[in-house]
């Protein structure tokens, strides 16, 4: 048996802790700290320095000021967290998607659409869209497609007007222009002349259809609808008053279905406007006669009365609306100085002008180039 040689005392011995030996390690100066209970998903440890060294400045054993601090967030609750944000940035860009073509749908459907350029045409008309709706737009759109008609006969030579239909020199007029006529010329709006025949006539409804001989890719009208057409509505007259062609004046329907009568007949004066100061054609209206007499043999037809300007030579050209449609064949108008038996020297448009409507010349337009002639 080995004994120790060191003296009694030399190792020291150290409290018992409850099991009556000594303990080693010695037991720490300072409680171990343990964690404060709080709201769940964190831990506090008190005493936590907030020192740069992390010893705290106002404790014990060098411990903090024992604020409670939040344990660091998992990464998976911020992927979870950027989720709903990434969804309402999807929500924005396709409602802006959305909110944008419904943008440009309500646009077309109101005419508003901004993206329309103002180089086009108006479908379905002659007239530019830069130029809708002005008088200037529909008289560069419209004029080349109306004419002066020259009709000779016994009694003289008068000048009226006609619409181009087809490209083949198809031209409508009134039947008072070319009545009675040996010879017809009809001058274009770039100034060519061309000889003309007459197709057909209805002199029941003052109208008439003539061809013009060896014309061909001439521009034509475009006839719109005359069952549309409003009181107040903005019209454009063109035609060749006293042989001045492509005159354009304009004005507004002032009234619908006025009863207007004319003379069937040639009654000594064929054709409104008698250059050199001849008769105008004569018409009667509410029971009154009106330049010259209308004779026995009369029609009466529904016009479009408008306050646009006519003069003599006016008969057979264009009432038009903004669009460049031909709404009615001119016909007829007041003149003040000639129902009072003072001559036609003085004569011109009072704002009483009538117009047969495009509905009635479109109806007819089978039985004038069938060649038939009433």
């Amino acid at each position: 048996m080995t004994e120790s040689q060191r003296p009694s005392g030399e190792y020291p011995m150290y409290p018992s802790y409850g099991n009556g030996d000594a303990s080693y390690p010695p037991p720490p100066s300072h409680q171990p700290a343990q964690p404060i209970a709080t709201d769940p998903g964190t831990t506090v440890w008190p005493g936590w320095g907030s020192d740069a060294d992390g010893h705290g400045g106002g404790g014990d054993g060098g411990y903090g000021s024992g604020l409670p601090q939040p344990a660091p967030e998992p990464a998976a609750s911020r992927r979870r967290a950027r989720r709903p944000v990434a969804l309402l940035v999807a929500v924005a860009i396709a409602a802006g998607v959305v909110g944008g073509g419904t943008a440009t749908v309500i646009g077309r459907l109101t005419g508003n659409d901004t993206t329309s350029t103002g180089s086009g045409v108006v479908p379905g008309t002659t007239v530019s869209q830069s130029s809708k709706g002005t008088v200037a737009g529909v008289a560069q759109a419209v004029s080349p497609m109306i004419v002066e008609i020259n009709a000779t006969s016994t009694a003289g030579e008068s000048t009226g007007s006609g619409v181009v239909i087809t490209s083949d020199g198809e031209v409508v007029t009134n039947n008072h222009v070319i009545s009675g006529a040996s010879s017809i010329k009809v001058t274009l709006s770039t100034g060519r002349t061309y000889n003309a025949k007459v197709v057909g006539t209805d002199a029941d409804k003052d109208l008439a259809l003539i061809k013009l001989q060896g014309a061909s890719g001439l521009k034509t009208a475009t006839l719109g609808d005359s069952s549309a057409v409003a009181v107040g509505d903005q019209v454009v007259a063109i035609g060749s008053p006293e042989g001045l062609t492509g005159t354009v004046t304009s004005g507004i329907v002032s009234a619908l279905d006025r009863d207007v009568t004319v003379a069937k007949d040639n009654p000594g004066s064929q054709g409104q406007g008698r250059q050199g100061g001849g008769e105008q054609w004569p018409f009667e209206f509410g029971g009154r006669q009106f330049n010259g007499d209308t004779g026995n043999s009369t029609t009466t037809y529904k016009a479009i009365q408008t306050d646009a300007s006519l003069n003599p030579g006016n008969s057979g050209g264009a009432l038009i609306n903004m669009n460049g449609e031909i709404i009615g064949i001119n016909s007829a108008m007041y003149s003040a100085s000639s129902s009072d038996g003072s001559g036609s020297a003085g004569a011109g448009s009072v704002g009483l002008g009538f117009a047969i409507p495009v509905n009635t010349l479109k109806a007819d337009l089978g039985t004038l180039r069938a060649g038939n002639s009433s």
